[in-house]
């Protein structure tokens, strides 16, 4: 039984201000190729389906199209939410829609039943977990002793009762460490991590699953210690830590009973997200732009020594999607406190000047920097 394993699609997000909507268009039309291509049985997603808990009506329509096209193809198709989700909000409906194939996790209420799809190898039995905090749980279990996420996500899945004679997968939308914990995964800021990752739920609580589609961790990869325990990723990158990631999604292959494959399969966006630095004059020269993406979301840095007078429009002229321009110089790197108060009786020039000095080790002013300047406080009087 083949099975594509997506998570953290976030539609509707916006990164640094821009907008992904076409974005996520864009790559979920190239995913919709790739299971036309594998033809696969069913389809994982593995929770922060939006990017707000009340998502914006294009994003509500991005997913009915998205589910719509995995309904016609004839697939059975498991959601579950995410931190980001509103389960509520998420699962209207769903008894509803559950005749077309596509099942989504409603409330938790501590009874998680399988789905049962079979192939030539016999039953496979389909969990869904929403994610939950510890207290979900105990409410609903207020005999065991349950403390933490590991307790939690223990209770619930022995709540399950699972055979582990027959084959199983859970979906599931939780922070899952292995034998290294924290440490052992490639993490980005643009994931929600509790401070020392208090809200970690330890691997070990997933023994009687063949396979654990996790979502949460945008990096694609597998639970150190636990092979079949994995984060697919999520399909784009959302923040500049994410530079480095190979977004991809998964392909799960259940042969018989012991027997799981597992193949990313890489995808291409729309817009790349990367990092470029040197000076205004090396970005701007045509031999060094030339041929390149463009257009990709950029993190520029500008090595110059003084800053460039409307550096970010101007560069945008070339590079239109600069997401962060920023400066790495002797200035920045000194990080110069300027301490005391201004004296009134300067001149708004003056003032400005001797702030400019302070802020650049002692380095005046050019002509042009203080013509702009002058432009600006004429302007300010004038208004």
């Amino acid at each position: 039984m083949k099975i594509v394993h997506l998570s953290d699609l976030h539609l509707g997000k916006r990164v640094n201000g821009f907008p992904m909507l076409e974005d996520q268009k864009h790559i979920l039309s190239q995913i919709l190729q790739h299971i036309d291509e594998i033809k696969p049985q069913a389809i994982v997603i593995a929770g922060d389906v939006y990017d707000k808990s009340v998502p914006a009506a294009e994003a509500v329509e991005l997913l009915d199209e998205f589910l719509c096209e995995l309904a016609n193809r004839e697939l059975h198709v498991f959601v579950v939410s995410g931190n980001h989700d509103s389960v509520e909000r998420l699962a209207f409906a769903s008894r509803l829609i559950e005749s077309s194939g596509v099942h989504i996790a409603r409330v938790y209420d501590g009874r998680v039943k399988p789905i049962v799809l079979q192939d030539e190898n016999g039953p496979v039995n389909f969990y869904m977990m929403p994610f939950v905090k510890p207290f979900v749980v105990k409410e609903r279990f207020p005999e065991e002793n349950i403390n933490t996420y590991t307790d939690a996500l223990a209770v619930a899945v022995k709540q399950m009762d699972v055979n582990e004679k027959e084959r199983n997968l859970l979906v599931a939308h939780q922070f899952v460490t292995g034998t290294k914990g924290v440490a052992g995964l490639l993490r980005s800021d643009s994931e929600d991590i509790s401070v020392g990752g208090l809200d970690n739920v330890d691997a070990s609580v997933f023994a009687p699953f063949d396979y654990v589609a996790l979502g949460h961790i945008h990096g694609p990869q597998n639970i150190d210690g636990y092979d079949h325990i994995r984060y697919c990723g999520s399909p784009l990158k959302y923040s500049f830590s994410e530079v480095k990631h190979e977004k991809s999604l998964t392909l799960v292959d259940f042969g018989p009973k012991g027997k799981v494959n597992i193949t990313p399969i890489p995808l291409t966006p729309k817009h790349d997200m990367r990092e470029i630095r040197g000076t205004y004059e090396e970005l701007t020269d045509a031999r060094n732009y030339t041929g390149t993406p463009t257009e990709d979301y950029l993190h520029v840095t500008l090595t110059d020594e003084l800053d460039v007078v409307d550096a970010l429009a101007k560069l945008r002229t070339i590079y239109p999607n600069i997401m962060i321009l920023d400066y790495d110089n002797n200035r920045t790197r000194s990080s110069k406190v300027v301490t005391g108060t201004a004296d009134m009786s300067k001149s708004p020039m003056e003032i400005i000047s001797e702030f400019f000095k302070a802020r650049n080790n002692d380095v005046e002013m050019t002509d042009e920097q203080r013509d702009y300047i002058q432009t600006l406080i004429n302007k300010i009087w004038e208004d």
